[in-house]
């Protein structure tokens, strides 16, 4: 493809991301509770010098000194400023030409916080929105000055400021601002314009109606700082400074903010005077020989026991979900956190590697085992086609690619081996299968299910759960799966989405309920008779209700009917898509039958709203009895209370040439013919040269796809493997040459009888919503290859890597052979092993494959598919 210059907001989203990483859906992700204590080993003091600092520079993201007494005018003039600590946020943006970012500072007197921010902003976007100026550029300063750093939620002395640039030439007295509770604040503010952007003088005493802030040497306020950037259409920028706040939570949960210190001039040592902490539940003591911890006893007289001892405060952190960049390490000890999880790209922060991941892992569990209780983590990761998050793990074919190969036993050996790999880094939780039966292939999930066919989507799963969760597999330990998403995901119509520019994801499933019945509710009996143990629910919605609310599919069928008595787990904040109302979301959700919430981000806020609605009567106890006997059967079943921790001798395991043979032969299975013209493949020996064009030949990212080492994937050498390209030239004798140019524009002639062009072109790394296509086409870059070989090549085969069926109709006549690839992962030398013959082709296609996108919905159109569904041709056949 042509490359480009990044544009401005390129830069600045790069800037951004790479300061602020936490990943994703899904996928891609802090939220403390408690204020980190700092101590005087921890930070380099300073001591006033004529030309040195006024006050220590504070623990990155975490805390920042502003030093007192020193007075400031609110004039505009930074002057004053010189020598107090000043925060650039983000980190490194000043290098960048064109960036926009802040630098920031505070300090006090005997009566008046101040705050400093000097924005360089290439075009400030002020009064263009009326009075919505909060949706333009600003600068945002929080304040808890409640004693209280574990509030979850705003009352009087939390406050929000925001600060809009449409105050420059106002008075301090006359500025404007915006933000929760900011009257209370009593703030004034000077604006002016600079040659790069803009200045803020901010005032706000200390004294108040609502707080009265002692000015000492070590006193702790809560304190945040965003900078807001915006287009001429809505804010699109913004910057964090507290690492525990990833998910711009700060405007409803204090418990996010991190921690302004004063710091009193000439001191040479600080201090941290502690903020009161809130009363800590008087907890049971636990008896020295509990029933709960003795191995032999039966599950469920150790589950009654341990229920026994727990506290609600206990039972409701087990049934919170955090994801591991907004968890505050001890807060899994103080809250008695159920489960830790990395989305999407959650590698360690340390390094991606199985050792890091398991010290990491394994250091969480620590602090979890340090509880009341010593009740164990159970944490989770998609590992949807392998343990696909880490480095040099093996990447299977995406399921669709599996859905072609048709083979139980197969999956059931995937299963294993990416249990056993998971088990390395002590994670036994996996967020798979997905056992949805899409229906419209323009979803950008298409791939993460095995095919249309409820049948085969039925037995493919639960032959995968059968192997990951194999009782011999790990022991003590034992992997479980997690199914999903539960009920209807596959169906949803197009258009009906509400979710950023989503049009199927997390959609409305507009079926009646046989339909739900017939074509999505099948795969669940089967993978619960297989020995699911947890099943997610769908961000998709059916029957007028997000179905994270649907008590009776999810209590009333799955539960009951069904007979599923593990837990249910919702998926990655569904549970605040039911309403603009938090509390009420909570209250429907639980009491429709979910378990455990993956918050993933603000726990505190989701454990103080379930408390407040179990003491209200709005949740009844037995509601959360029953889910969270549910979650500890489980966890006792994995026997984590037996061996929580990783298990070193496997990591020798992780990207064996065992486990990478088993992904080839998958790919070589996977691999659908589905033109085959004068029998082009297998490659016979008359031909000597091979010609091959098109990015997706030479790139592990593209033929691994979404939710590979990042929740998006990303194209490049981003972890180890063969790709397509180094396959066919290790599969080459002596007597072919192998020509390669992505625009396919060849040295050789191509043209020559005993040529074979080979356009090997696919589809750009995508995952969940920002997948869904509405045209179904290749990336230009890969079309243009493709025109070429088509003008220029004797015979050419068209290899797609691809997600879904493409819309091809328009060209397929102009190739001699199309093999559909799917997303083969990273072992590319099973797709050499079919073009060379070492393998035969033989798998079907999963899906439907449509003349255009007026036939999708499946089974929209009388007209028949360029392809049916199961088609495919066998090695000889034409």
């Amino acid at each position: 493809m042509n490359k480009r210059n990044p544009t401005l907001w390129q830069i600045i989203i790069f800037i951004l991301t790479g300061t602020l990483l936490v990943l994703n859906g899904c996928s891609s992700p802090g939220t403390p509770t408690t204020a980190p204590n700092l101590t005087p080993e921890e930070l380099t003091p300073s001591v006033e010098k004529e030309s040195g600092p006024l006050a220590p520079e504070g623990k990155p993201q975490e805390s920042y000194y502003a030093p007192f007494p020193l007075t400031i005018t609110l004039d505009g003039d930074a002057s004053d400023w010189d020598r107090v600590p000043k925060v650039t946020m983000p980190g490194g943006a000043e290098d960048v030409t064109g960036a926009t970012w802040v630098s920031f500072a505070a300090a006090a007197d005997d009566s008046t916080l101040y705050f400093l921010g000097e924005v360089t902003d290439p075009k400030i976007i002020s009064g263009e929105h009326g009075t919505d100026y909060w949706n333009e550029d600003s600068l945002e300063f929080y304040l808890n000055a409640t004693g209280n750093l574990e509030l979850s939620e705003y009352r009087e002395g939390v406050v929000q400021i925001t600060i809009p640039p449409l105050n420059a030439g106002k008075s301090a007295g006359e500025a404007v601002f915006g933000g929760v509770n900011h009257e209370t604040a009593e703030a004034e503010a000077k604006v002016v314009q600079t040659d790069s952007g803009y200045r803020i003088e901010a005032a706000v005493p200390l004294e108040t109606q609502v707080w009265d802030i002692q000015p000492q040497h070590g006193t702790v306020l809560g304190f945040q700082v965003h900078l807001n950037g915006a287009s001429t259409s809505s804010r699109n920028l913004k910057v964090i400074w507290s690492k525990f706040d990833q998910s711009d939570s700060s405007y409803y949960d204090p418990s996010v903010f991190g921690e302004l210190i004063f710091f009193e001039i000439g001191q040479s040592e600080t201090a941290r005077l502690e903020p009161e902490p809130p009363p800590t539940p008087e907890l049971i003591a636990v008896e020295e020989d509990a029933l709960y911890q003795q191995s032999e006893a039966p599950i469920p007289d150790r589950v009654d026991d341990l229920l026994s001892y727990m506290t609600l405060a206990e039972k409701i952190g087990q049934m919170t979900l955090v994801e591991k960049n907004s968890i505050r390490e001890k807060d899994i000890t103080n809250l008695s956190i159920g489960g830790i999880l990395s989305g999407g790209g959650g590698y360690p922060k340390s390094g991606n590697t199985p050792e890091e991941w398991a010290a990491m892992v394994d250091g969480f569990q620590e602090y979890a085992l340090d509880s009341h209780l010593g009740i164990p983590l159970i944490y989770g990761v998609d590992a949807v086609h392998g343990h696909s998050n880490l480095k040099g793990a093996v990447i299977f074919p995406h399921n669709i690619g599996l859905g072609a190969a048709n083979d139980p036993s197969l999956m059931t050996d995937i299963g294993r081996v990416t249990g056993l790999e998971m088990a390395a880094t002590g994670i036994y939780w996996n967020y798979a299968p997905g056992v949805m039966v899409p229906q419209d292939i323009r979803w950008g999930r298409t791939y993460e299910g095995y095919g249309e066919n409820p049948e085969l989507v039925s037995e493919l799963g639960a032959a995968y759960l059968q192997g990951l969760q194999s009782p011999d597999l790990v022991p003590p330990n034992i992997v479980i799966g997690t199914p999903k998403h539960y009920l209807g995901d596959g169906g949803t119509a197009w258009g009906s989405s509400s979710t950023s520019t989503y049009q199927l994801d997390q959609g409305v499933t507009e079926v009646d309920e046989s339909t739900l019945r017939d074509v999505h509710l099948p795969p669940y009996p089967a993978v619960i008779d297989a020995g699911a143990r947890s099943i997610m629910i769908s961000f998709s919605s059916w029957g007028g209700k997000k179905m994270h609310a649907q008590e009776y599919l999810i209590t009333d069928v799955l539960k009951g009917e069904l007979g599923f008595s593990g837990f249910v787990v919702s998926d990655w904040g569904g549970i605040d898509q039911i309403s603009g109302d938090y509390y009420q979301s909570v209250v429907t959700a639980i009491n429709a039958g979910i378990d455990m919430n993956m918050v993933p981000q603000t726990y505190a806020r989701f454990i103080n709203t379930l408390t407040k609605a179990v003491e209200a009567g709005d949740v009844p106890m037995s509601r959360i009895d029953n889910a969270v006997r549910r979650i500890l059967t489980v966890k006792f079943e994995m026997g984590l209370f037996e061996q929580p921790f990783s298990q070193a001798d496997l990591i020798s395991e992780v990207g064996s040439e065992a486990h990478r043979d088993l992904a080839r032969e998958a790919v070589s299975k996977s691999l659908v013919l589905l033109k085959n013209e004068g029998q082009i493949l297998p490659l016979s020996e008359s031909v000597t040269h091979l010609y091959i064009a098109g990015s997706a030949a030479d790139d592990i990212g593209i033929q691994s796809g979404g939710w590979t080492i990042e929740w998006q994937g990303k194209r490049g050498d981003i972890t180890p493997g063969t790709t397509i390209l180094e396959g066919i030239q290790n599969a080459a004798g002596e007597d072919m040459s192998v020509e390669y140019s992505v625009s396919g524009r060849f040295e050789g002639d191509p043209a020559e009888p005993d040529s074979v062009c080979l356009g090997i072109v696919g589809e750009l790394p995508y995952a969940e919503g920002r997948g869904d296509s509405r045209s179904l086409n290749l990336p230009p870059g890969e079309n243009r290859a493709l025109r070429q070989l088509e003008k220029e090549c004797a015979r050419l085969v068209v290899i797609l890597i691809s997600g879904r069926p493409l819309i091809i109709t328009d060209s397929i006549d102009t190739w001699d052979g199309l093999v559909a690839a799917w997303l083969p992962g990273t072992e590319g030398s099973g797709v050499a092993d079919a073009l060379f013959g070492k393998t035969l082709f033989s798998g079907k296609l999963p899906y439907t494959w449509p003349k255009s996108t007026q036939q999708l919905p499946l089974g929209s159109s009388q007209e028949p598919p360029l392809f049916p569904y199961g088609f495919g041709l066998k090695t000889g056949e034409k």
